[in-house]
């Protein structure tokens, strides 16, 4: 048997498949089966069983298991939290509806902006005020803290979010108003701002702490229960958490800040990516990650995908930034949006084809899966376009609809639009893929960076029978499907380090640098991410990166500035000004002369080495294999049918090549290789698509 240590699974949970990839040092692995939705750490069990029973391996021997859930994410959007109460200072509890006073869309009269979580009964102000300093101006009133208390238990709130003035520079209100609520209402989930986001920015420092206390007794009921189930089925091994910032850390940090997980699942597919890249050396790639409910796609430069320190979530507005609700947490920055296999396809008010963002999810699922779906969804479209093997699906054992999903799709979508069913598949598909390549194209223009030259890498049960229209729409040459592509996300988890980020809003002129105060901080932050990740990896080495957010005085915004780990002395402000003006000239090509700079926050991540490789190569051995089959598939180029060859991925060794149109199956997923594409099996055994020449 193999060592109980060796032995690691990933699990990801997403809103229509959840994934689990098992490893041990010989083979990999993998399950996919539909998430429970009403008790998701049942399919979370299901899945766990049957891919230990593949694997022949019993519970207790698995050594690690590493979860990813969009289960916060999912909370936020529909709207499924806690009954949460905010209290804040005096006069400010309007802060969650005033936001920036900024219209994303400047001439939209019916503009709609997303609800505070927290409606207004249930902000109550507290009297006191501490000015941007940190000193006291107005003392803890303790009787206005009592009323407020009382309205708490009054309102049977299950969250509490304490949020006041400028507590990130002096928490003692916080605290002392966090310990008289825990004294009273000892059940209530209580997030302090100061502990989850503090930065300055008080729109943000609110928001983001009403999210954290609006998600708390739901992750923790949820993980309590998980933990529970997996110790009754044996599991004795840790959970850990994939966190929005590409680390795992513990249930009781995931517990104490959910707001981290809100991109828990998608940042392990970046993970994937990135490892993919460095394992390929790749220096520009771009993530696509297609599942059954959205689509994600990431920029990944140097095998390292591109962060953020903020996020929105439930956008009102697809790609408009500030349509949502921020969230200031260390985050892997990508686009997300509502373009799954799952995602609904309908005829809108003008006659066009739509699809998503709603999603058929796993209950009851697209109209081929014969669970009582109704509407037409992508995956419909592209069994009926032949892109889908309706007997193979899943591994055989969820054989799919054809005929529930051609009346379906006909009569919801071909018949208002006078169309030939086959053609109406078309549609959905071609939207679909333009909503994502659009996505992508205003993703890469906000950040500066070409699409062009890099390698996209398409994983998700849904993105290999896309991947290749995708690319020729925003004008990219190279595709890699990797192996185990349907559960990306679940194998990227298995890779992710042990890791936290701590951040403190500590205003400091480099005029006047305080190196010994700088130390102290600097130090108090690494003992506390250390503390989280040796809970995590208590026998793996830390490592140490630190950054400051600086701008010049007088800037609305501040840039990222990598620090040397080491402590500093009086002498470290002209250095610190030679890395500031550097970061800054590679943004905007220029400094500033003659102006103050300031550092207005301090950055601490620790972490430990990630686990494990993706593979071993093997020696390439140019043939060209037979396919399984031929079957009739939809070519978009010739608007009709055409009977293209089958291949069965497993039965493809390092070196095959086919030319396109062919589809490559297996088990989780299908890879389309469209006519513009050729491929071949690289030595990682992946597949590599790439352009025909004109």
């Amino acid at each position: 048997m193999t060592s109980a240590s060796t032995i690691r699974v990933g699990v990801d949970i997403g809103g229509t498949f959840t994934d689990v990839a098992l490893e041990t040092p010989e083979r990999r692995f993998t399950e996919k089966i539909l998430t429970t939705a009403q008790a998701p750490e049942a399919g979370v069990l299901a899945a766990l069983r049957s891919v230990i029973a593949k694997a022949g391996v019993e519970a207790g021997e698995v050594g690690l298991i590493v979860h990813g859930t969009t289960l916060a994410t999912n909370a936020l959007i529909e709207r499924k939290g806690a009954r949460t109460a905010l209290l804040t200072t005096e006069g400010f509890r309007d802060v969650l509806e005033i936001r920036h006073e900024n219209r994303f869309e400047q001439y939209d009269i019916n503009i709609d902006l997303p609800p505070p979580l927290v409606p207004r009964r249930l902000r109550l102000p507290v009297r006191e005020r501490i000015d941007a300093q940190g000193e006291v101006l107005v003392p803890l009133d303790e009787p206005s803290v009592v009323r407020a208390i009382e309205a708490l238990a009054a309102q049977e709130v299950e969250a509490v979010a304490v949020a006041f003035l400028h507590s990130f520079t002096n928490p003692d209100h916080e605290r002392r108003l966090g310990e008289a609520i825990a004294r009273r209402l000892p059940d209530v989930a209580v997030t302090l701002s100061s502990e989850v986001s503090p930065e300055m920015r008080e729109y943000e420092r609110f928001s983001t702490a009403c999210a954290n206390a609006y998600l708390q007794p739901l992750i923790g009921r949820y993980l309590g229960k998980l933990e529970r189930e997996l110790a009754g089925a044996g599991f004795r091994c840790p959970l850990l958490l994939m966190t929005s910032g590409g680390g795992i850390t513990t249930t009781e940090t995931a517990i104490r800040f959910p707001v981290r997980l809100v991109e828990s699942g998608p940042a392990g597919g970046a993970i994937f990516a990135a490892c993919i890249a460095r394992q390929h050396g790749l220096d520009q790639v771009v993530s696509f990650d297609m599942g059954g409910t959205t689509a994600k796609i990431c920029l990944i430069d140097k095998a390292q995908p591109q962060t953020a320190r903020a996020f929105e979530v439930a956008r009102m507005y697809r790609f408009l930034k500030g349509s949502g609700l921020p969230l200031r947490i260390p985050v892997i920055e990508m686009v997300e949006i509502g373009a799954g296999g799952g995602s609904i396809a309908r005829v809108d008010t003008l006659g066009r084809i739509a699809v998503g963002p709603d999603s058929a999810g796993s209950e009851p699922g697209p109209v081929c899966y014969g669970r009582g779906g109704k509407e037409p969804t992508v995956t419909d479209a592209d069994l009926i376009l032949g892109r889908i093997d309706p007997a193979a699906f899943s591994g055989g054992k969820m054989p799919l609809e054809v005929a529930a999903a051609e009346r379906t799709l006909a009569a919801a979508i071909a018949a208002p639009l006078k169309l030939a069913t086959e053609h109406a598949a078309l549609g959905v598909s071609e939207m679909v893929d333009e909503n994502m390549a659009n996505a992508a194209r205003v993703h890469a223009i906000e950040s500066g960076k070409d699409l062009a030259p890099r390698t996209l890498i398409a994983f998700g049960g849904a993105a290999p029978l896309h991947a290749a229209r995708v690319a020729e729409k925003v004008g990219i040459g190279r595709i890699l499907v990797p192996l185990n592509a349907g559960v990306g996300s679940a194998v990227g988890l298995l890779r992710a380090p042990p890791a936290y980020e701590i951040v403190r809003g500590r205003l400091m002129r480099l005029e006047s640098f305080d190196a010994a105060l700088a130390n102290r901080l600097l130090a108090a932050m690494r003992a506390e991410a250390e503390a989280i990740v040796r809970r995590a990896a208590p026998a793996a080495p830390p490592q140490e990166q630190r950054s400051a957010f600086m701008r010049y005085r007088g800037q609305g915004h501040e840039i990222a500035v990598a620090l040397p780990v080491r402590e500093f002395t009086s002498a470290d402000r002209s250095s610190i000004r030679e890395l500031f003006e550097a970061a800054y000239r590679r943004l905007y090509s220029r400094a500033i002369p003659g102006v103050e700079i300031e550092i207005l926050s301090w950055v601490v991540a620790v972490s430990t080495p990630s686990e494990g490789h993706l593979g071993t190569p093997a020696v390439e051995r140019p043939s060209e294999p037979k396919p399984v089959a031929r079957r009739p598939i939809f070519d978009p180029e010739i608007a009709e049918f055409r009977d293209v060859d089958i291949y069965w991925r497993p039965d493809l060794t390092p070196g095959a090549r086919i030319s396109g149109p062919a589809v490559i199956a297996e088990d989780e997923t299908s890879t389309v290789v469209s006519p513009r594409f050729d491929a071949r099996i690289d030595r990682f055994g992946y597949i590599e698509l790439t352009r025909k020449e004109a």
